[in-house]
């Protein structure tokens, strides 16, 4: 496809193909990158998009096929050199060291020195906090990083990126991880970088946002090159027909039976922060969740939504107060294994770090949080673990190979199947699902969503967090606000709307 600008690509990849023991995760790519403009590289996990990009920003130097920079036939060692060249690439995967800190994460390996040639650390955090304010997050940069959500620990990725004088920036998933509030700052980023005639490489799932941020898109299929073209011209249904070959529909969740019977009631709630005894991370909050219902939490980054279903699963019992019913009964949650006890399953916002087990087969996974139930005398039936494993493969969908193979290997769409099976085989009463769809296609999305609607059709009891808007208003039947640390607002599905939830999220009167 021509550029509809008539300027040189600063990129250009030429029958790029990268082998996997013996099977093909590209097969003769081509694309063209121009300065300036977002392009949006397309496709369903597994498609190769982050693989053609790790072989751009050299994480994989060996490959079929040649890369074009700036006119100059180039091939990466590794990324670091991509970077002195001004090829920089911002990670789905985090890619921090946790025990250090801001400041020295984002001057790993380009440290500012003194004429003395000791560490110049004024400086270095003098320029982390402009960075940080760039970006709105009122965190000190002597922050360790293993201190911070794993939004802020995004925007500290994307922080990092600026300090290069990039030509060519490539993000994959930025906004996964963040509120709407800062996919806004990230946005205003972009722009500013465009006007500097830098090319941005955008790799997201969030069809929605690629048509307000990119210029031209990219779409691969199955490791290879399915079409190219330019955003204005095309439409979503069109992006996913070219993305899957198939017709997906978010099947918007509309329940009308009467959901009278409480199955969850949290009162006065609150969980005091570990850093700052003064401080509250959830601060007197209250609902209650019946049988059937789909319960969405919103708010921005930092608002309490996470710590709210950690402190609801027995994560923090020293700092928490407050009480919890299952079925009209007080429970007392000392620990993880008294919620699931209870009932209770917790899908936690970072899957591979909190998760699962990612050297461990999908069905040592999947058994994970049941072995009680498939032992005898304390040894594991392993007959039983398969049958498990391979049960809610089949419920679920999940697309591997084999219940042997290492969930490592595994999609992010799969992935996540896999931590949901491990939880639905406690058969919980209240499934409390944080990010449930972050950084997965829209066909597992899709699967998600109707998995929903299953369970709670079956008359589970489902909590919700998502920093996708639409998301929430999909399918949730009642909507909770939560700015900085308390409940804001309450809707039903038929008073909600994303203009009303944000006026919310920010604390501001309607």
């Amino acid at each position: 496809m021509q550029n509809k600008i008539n300027i040189p690509p600063v990129l250009e990849i030429r029958n790029v193909s990268k082998e996997f023991s013996g099977v093909y995760a590209l097969k003769n790519v081509s694309m063209e990158i121009f300065p300036g403009q977002v392009t949006a590289v397309i496709g369903e996990n597994g498609a190769g998009k982050s693989t053609l990009m790790k072989i751009i920003s050299g994480v994989y130097p060996e490959f079929e096929g040649d890369i074009f920079y700036r006119g100059e036939q180039v091939s990466f060692k590794n990324p670091k050199e991509a970077a002195e060249k001004g090829i920089v690439i911002i990670h789905q995967e985090l890619n921090l060291i946790p025990h250090m800190s801001i400041t020295e994460n984002l001057f790993l390996g380009q440290e500012l020195t003194t004429k003395f040639g000791l560490l110049d650390y004024p400086r270095m955090h003098e320029k982390a906090a402009g960075l940080l304010a760039r970006l709105q997050l009122d965190v000190n940069p002597g922050t360790a990083v293993n201190r911070l959500r794993v939004g802020q620990q995004q925007l500290v990725e994307i922080a990092r990126a600026l300090l290069f004088d990039s030509k060519v920036l490539i993000m994959d998933e930025p906004t996964s991880a963040i509120s709407d509030h800062e996919v806004k700052l990230l946005f205003r980023i972009i722009k500013e970088l465009k006007a500097q005639n830098v090319a941005i490489v955008y790799i997201s799932h969030k069809l929605k946002e690629l048509f307000e941020i990119a210029d031209r898109f990219e779409v691969l299929r199955d490791g290879a090159h399915v079409r190219s073209g330019l955003m204005e011209e095309t439409t979503q249904d069109k992006l996913i027909g070219l993305m899957v070959g198939r017709e997906i529909k978010n099947r918007i969740r509309k329940n009308d039976e009467n959901l009278n019977e409480e199955i969850l009631r949290v009162e006065n709630l609150s969980f005091r922060n570990p850093e700052n005894k003064t401080d509250f991370l959830v601060s007197d909050v209250s609902f209650t969740l019946r049988k059937g219902e789909v319960l969405g939490i919103a708010g921005l980054m930092g608002a309490g939504r996470s710590e709210l279903l950690e402190a609801i699963f027995g994560l923090h019992p020293q700092l928490v107060s407050g009480s919890v019913y299952i079925n009209n009964k007080k429970v007392k949650l000392q620990n993880v294994s008294d919620a699931v006890a209870a009932g209770i399953a917790l899908v936690p916002e970072d899957r591979k770090l909190q998760g699962l087990i990612l050297n461990m087969n999908v069905t040592e996974n999947t058994s994970l949080a049941s072995l009680k139930d498939l032992s005898s005398f304390g040894f594991i039936n392993n007959n039983k673990e398969v049958q498990l494993g391979k049960k809610y493969i089949k419920e679920l969908n999940t697309n591997v190979p084999s219940v042997n193979i290492e969930v490592e290997k595994l999609s992010g769409g799969n992935q996540q199947k896999v931590i949901l099976a491990k939880w639905l085989a406690t058969n919980p009463k209240v499934l409390l699902l944080d990010e449930p769809t972050r950084g997965i296609d829209v066909g597992a999305k899709a699967e998600i969503y109707k998995l929903i609607k299953k369970l709670a059709e079956l008359g589970m009891g489902i909590v919700v967090v998502s920093s996708e808007l639409p998301e929430i208003l999909a399918v949730a039947d009642t909507v909770l606000v939560m700015s900085e640390s308390k409940v804001t607002a309450i809707y039903t599905r038929e008073e909600a709307s994303e203009e009303k939830i944000m006026r919310a999220a920010i604390a501001e009167k309607e």
